[in-house]
């Protein structure tokens, strides 16, 4: 990738007759390119994804009650509760079932 000297814009690849230059397209810069040209292309790596809840570390801090899974029916699950929304509406509670480990939230 080239950028503009004179607007830092990116610069697009043009093609002439038996040649190439990188233009600008909101200011009169060009860069003619001489020689042999390379085409290189990186691979991106996928982000990390950070478990915003806390991991396993925050299931165990947490306390039991009485409800039912939605997956096995196991009458016992851990919950939390958390402020996911606007101060003004109610808190989220999130549940994880002893039995299944299943998750699942209500609002």
């Amino acid at each position: 990738m080239l950028f503009c000297r004179w607007c830092h814009n990116l610069l697009m690849l043009e093609r002439q007759q038996d040649s190439f230059r990188f233009i600008c397209r909101t200011c009169p810069f060009y860069y003619q390119v001489e020689g042999k040209m390379e085409r290189k292309v990186f691979g991106l790596q996928k982000k990390q994804e950070a478990d915003i809840l806390g991991g396993d570390k925050q299931w165990e801090l947490a306390d039991q009650t009485d409800t039912l899974c939605p997956r096995c029916s196991h009458g016992k699950a851990y919950f939390f509760q958390m402020q996911t929304r606007s101060a003004d509406e109610p808190m989220s509670t999130f549940y994880r079932c002893v039995h299944c480990g299943h998750q699942w939230k209500e609002n």
